[in-house]
């Protein structure tokens, strides 16, 4: 028996293994292949597939999929966050962008009716895509990564009443205030549900499903969990999707989310490559060539509306110019809710048949070009930047107080204050290191110098706002944000500005280390390699591995790994890559703890550097420094040593300056 969807299915995907492997060859984002096979495959086209509403039903699970794994990967934590983001943000970028299309349709002889749809229309950006692209740069813990999640959020919630108001614009009677109640009746019984069910119930559900240890059963109750809370939300009148975000929240607040994320992401991208290669088949190639020129006008008219409107809106939020600059880049397309929206409009007459394909053309001319939009965006922002532009527009109109760090010297700076920046802040303060940190959040500024940390708002992608940090007299500058595209940019400014401070930055992945080294940074930390580091050393651990050995294999590993990814790079001759040009040596600091076999030896006695190759630079007694020690000097309990030599030689000496008891207990 011949079953038409299996046949579609795999002709969708045949022919969209083709186009993105011609999309890869070309460097072409994945998304726009898929919309490329949709137009291939769709009725317009080659007309391939059949099947059509079934291939829309499995974009719609894409859609709740999708969703449902960026809940997963937020919490509620989170999203009480960017929750200024989320209304305030999200309803100006609504809110204007509606009136600025209404007015423009208006002026276009549309009536009042039909411009007030297409302002509805228009509003809604895509939260399948941006968020696809945001997650794949990893940048959805950044300033302009959370303010687009928070609008986005807003946007979904929004689509409801615009549904409501929908048969009310083409004349039809009913009851809306009565609608209303009821709907936000329902609404506020899914929320206490999803309180109910995030503290109590889906943990201990989850828990009694995983002491069974039965994959099968666990991944079925995941996808029951995201597809029955998706179903409550549809039918309180909400969308599938918000459903979806919802029922990932519950479950990203136990200890069952990294499992569970893992189970569902093989089916996300399967069922999400539904969704835009459908956004494909809607598009009639054969109007689009008619009238090339006029959708094509449009689509640019829509792309720079909506970019301003979102910037605008983010500007008001109080981030900087930059920030704002990168967030209405991102959220410049029409969404995938328009399209369900446009649906309910033609049933209602809003939209003609020309109409119709004209926001169908240009709506999916605006997501192809999102990709590349989104990818563009830094270099955008920082040629926008170039302008002469004013200082309260540039670094923002949120009131916190300037950077007053003009006083210290040798300190500091801590660009970011996520989990790496407070740890690095957390250390300074109790070693007594000066230090000053500079973040985005605004509200973050505002709640942790009311603790008193030495936090300052501001766009460190800015001169100005390093200079006021200080920069030229800074020691040490730790760069520590989600940002691949700033942090390039802050490691060239820093080293510009200040060409001995010692520049250490955190990154991502591996393949960021060459850019960031070429423009300056002394060491580049991926988190990709050090995951690796941290995992095999606890692997050991566990195997009862003496802690020396351990030590030793670490700094071992990471002389070699370094080494490896420094090779790229050692034509360099400057100073600041004096680490590339010697991999094998390292400095470090040993305490000298009370009951250490070098406690009351001199260094003539212990003789670190005919045994161990291991040169002592400097002793720290107390407050004290003493520098280049003679032979004679005796050590002491709680000295510090400063010492030169290769990694793994350091580890062994490291081991006589603590307890030998220690050493043979672990």
């Amino acid at each position: 028996m011949e079953i038409a969807l299996l046949n579609d299915i795999v002709i969708i995907f045949g022919l969209a293994i083709a186009v993105l492997f011609i999309c890869h060859r070309f460097r072409v984002p994945a998304v726009v292949g898929f919309l490329l096979t949709g137009i291939f495959v769709g009725p317009y086209g080659f007309g391939l597939v059949k099947a059509v509403h079934e291939v829309e039903i499995l974009a719609e699970i894409g859609i709740v999929l999708l969703l449902f794994t960026i809940g997963i990967e937020f919490s509620l934590e989170r999203l009480l966050q960017i929750r200024k983001s989320v209304l305030m943000g999200g309803s100006l970028q609504v809110l204007l962008t509606f009136l600025a299309t209404l007015f423009i349709a208006r002026r276009f002889g549309q009536a009042f009716g039909e411009a007030v749809f297409i302002g509805f229309l228009v509003a809604l950006s895509s939260t399948a895509i941006v968020l696809k692209l945001i997650q794949e740069r990893a940048e959805v813990d950044s300033p302009h990564g959370r303010t687009t999640l928070g609008i986005l959020i807003f946007q979904d919630i929004i689509i409801v009443p615009m549904i409501l108001v929908t048969p009310l614009l083409a004349g039809a009677t009913g009851n809306l205030g009565e609608s209303v109640l009821v709907l936000l009746a329902k609404g506020i019984g899914i929320i206490l549900l999803v309180i109910i069910s995030t503290k109590w119930i889906v943990p201990q559900v989850l828990y009694q499903i995983a002491r069974t240890r039965n994959q099968e059963v666990f991944l079925l109750s995941v996808v029951v969990i995201c597809l029955g809370v998706a179903w409550l939300t549809s039918k309180a009148g909400l969308s599938l999707a918000l459903g979806a975000f919802l029922a990932g929240l519950i479950i990203s607040e136990s200890e069952y989310s990294h499992q569970a994320l893992g189970n569902i992401l093989p089916f996300r991208d399967v069922f999400t490559s539904f969704f835009f290669v459908s956004i494909g088949m809607l598009l009639d190639v054969g109007f689009l060539f008619q009238q090339p020129g006029t959708i094509a006008l449009i689509a640019l008219g829509v792309l720079v509306l909506k970019s301003i409107i979102a910037c605008f809106a983010t500007v008001l939020l109080g981030f900087p110019f930059r920030t704002s600059i990168l967030v209405g880049l991102a959220l410049s397309q029409v969404g995938e809710f328009s399209f369900i929206l446009s649906r309910t409009g033609v049933e209602h007459g809003l939209l003609a048949g020309n109409i119709y394909q004209m926001f169908l053309a240009f709506s999916v001319l605006s997501m192809a070009a999102t990709p590349f939009i989104i990818t563009l965006a830094p270099r955008a922002a920082d040629i926008i930047l170039r302008l002469p532009l004013p200082k309260r527009l540039i670094s923002g109109f949120y009131p916190v107080s300037e950077i007053k760090v003009k006083g210290k010297k040798d300190h500091l700076i801590i660009i970011g204050f996520g989990v790496n920046g407070r740890n690095v802040a957390r250390a300074a303060r109790l070693s007594g290191i000066p230090y000053a940190v500079i973040e985005m959040n605004p509200e973050t500024v505002r709640s942790e110098q009311a603790q008193g940390e030495p936090i300052y708002y501001g766009d460190s992608t800015q001169e100005v706002v390093l200079q006021h940090a200080n920069i030229k007299d800074a020691r040490i500058v730790v760069t520590a944000i989600n940002d691949p595209a700033s942090t390039r940019r802050i490691t060239e400014i820093i080293r510009r500005l200040n060409p001995k401070v010692h520049l250490i930055v955190r990154s991502r992945y591996l393949q960021e280390m060459k850019p960031l080294y070429e423009l300056g940074a002394n060491e580049v930390i991926p988190e990709e390699f050090e995951t690796s580091v941290e995992i095999f050393t606890r692997v050991l651990t566990k195997y009862l591995i003496p802690r020396d050995k351990i030590e030793a294999l670490v700094a071992e590993i990471r002389s070699d790994g370094y080494e490896m990814f420094r090779s790229l790079f050692k034509e360099s001759s400057s100073f600041s890559d004096l680490n590339l040009q010697l991999p094998d040596v390292e400095i470090s600091t040993l305490r000298v703890v009370e009951r250490s076999p070098l406690v009351g030896k001199s260094l003539a006695e212990i003789e670190l550097r005919k045994k161990y190759g291991v040169t002592v630079l400097a002793i720290r007694r107390n407050s004290q420094i003493l520098s280049n020690p003679h032979g004679d000097i005796q050590l002491c309990v709680n000295d510090v040593l400063f010492v030169l030599g290769p990694p793994d030689r350091v580890a062994e000496v490291a081991g006589l300056s603590q307890n030998p008891e220690e050493g043979d207990a672990s």
